[in-house]
């Protein structure tokens, strides 16, 4: 019943609806609302994604012991985990995000190939 209880904490936690959760986790709502009941078993993929939603680990998840998670803070995430966050985020937002990255290595790409080829040109 624990993981039951941390769902509905997080999410009410976030402000967000049932149904926000499980839309973005890809569960039909009344699924979702039967995890938080303790009705229904959640999956590990379903754990999964609910975790990397509020930007947790499985075992936070699990584990919270009544302890809301800290804000997530990007200075200690690997690349991957940052794609993860990216990745939640609203597709307008995330799509910027994308836009300057290629922006960015398309710049890159350029100066390699300039220094590379300076001599030739």
């Amino acid at each position: 019943m624990e993981l039951a209880q941390n769902l509905k904490v997080l999410r009410e936690k976030k402000g967000l609806l049932q149904k926000e959760v499980a839309n973005a986790v890809g569960v039909h709502p009344s699924n979702y609302s039967k995890m938080e009941k303790g009705e229904r078993d959640v999956s590990i993929e379903v754990a999964n994604k609910i975790a990397s939603f509020f930007g947790i680990t499985i075992d936070e998840l699990v584990h919270m012991n009544g302890k809301i998670p800290k804000e997530v803070t990007i200075v200690d995430k690997s690349a991957n985990e940052r794609l993860q966050l990216i990745l939640q985020l609203e597709e307008q937002d995330r799509n910027a995000i994308f836009r300057i990255i290629d922006g960015m290595l398309t710049k890159s790409k350029f100066k390699d190939f300039f220094n590379k080829n300076a001599d030739t040109l």
